[in-house]
């Protein structure tokens, strides 16, 4: 398979794929494809995975593409101003996304529900409660809000995070969620009462813009319903 990313602010990937190679996607991720893609919608899975697809923000069943008969092509476009990054998912080399993050992967990507370990994370995580994790093998594409920053952590080094820049990070990293220290500083800080701590060894792709941000900035403006 071959794919060529597209765009800046409104990013596509466009998939080449040899006669009887596969992409998987979520109902409605496909923007166009050639005439010889057939589609087929599948559970891919057991009722467990098909609840974990759900938990995890994703529709609880998948459509495969299929190429037929020689190259096809299809385009999977971004639903909201930001990035599409691609990842070579491989036993050892899991991802853990944030929530609606999947777009599309060949068909040895496996997507389910991952579930924080750390109390205080499941209870005060907000985003992070309930996430993505990516495992199997092939090329997976994810979608993340306004431009992704990369960084690299070693071995116990660690990055404060604002719970809604997570975007993504190996499965090698963990997690916390610490409260914001000192009283004041929760109340009249205006960052929110708590933080996200990574810790490495592995990288994590941190998103500038969240889209609930978005949504809060804009809620002002937009008329309310009157009674």
């Amino acid at each position: 398979m071959r794919y060529e990313i597209l765009g800046e602010t409104l990013p596509v990937v466009i998939c080449y794929l040899e006669s009887g190679e596969k992409m998987v996607t979520e109902g409605g991720g496909m923007s166009w494809m050639s005439p010889n893609m057939k589609m087929e919608t599948t559970s891919n899975g057991g009722i467990g995975k098909i609840f974990g697809r759900a938990f995890s923000g994703e529709k609880m069943f998948q459509n495969v593409y299929t190429a037929q008969g020689g190259e096809g092509m299809i385009a999977f476009a971004s639903c909201f101003p930001g990035s599409i990054k691609a990842f070579e998912i491989a036993p050892g080399q899991e991802m853990i996304l944030q929530k609606s993050a999947y777009l599309a992967g060949e068909n040895g990507v496996e997507l389910s529900a991952f579930f924080n370990k750390k109390i205080g994370a499941g209870l005060f995580g907000g985003e992070g409660f309930i996430m993505q994790k990516a495992s199997g093998h092939g090329i997976m594409f994810a979608e993340f809000d306004g431009h992704v920053v990369e960084y690299e952590l070693e071995a116990g080094e660690q990055i404060v995070v604002d719970t809604g820049h997570l975007a993504a990070m190996t499965a090698s990293c963990t997690m916390e969620i610490k409260s914001v220290p000192g009283v004041k500083n929760m109340l009249f800080g205006g960052e929110g009462v708590f933080n996200t701590i990574l810790t490495g060894p592995g990288k994590v792709w941190l998103q500038t813009m969240p889209i609930s941000n978005v949504a809060g900035v804009l809620s002002p403006y937009f008329p309310s319903s009157s009674k």
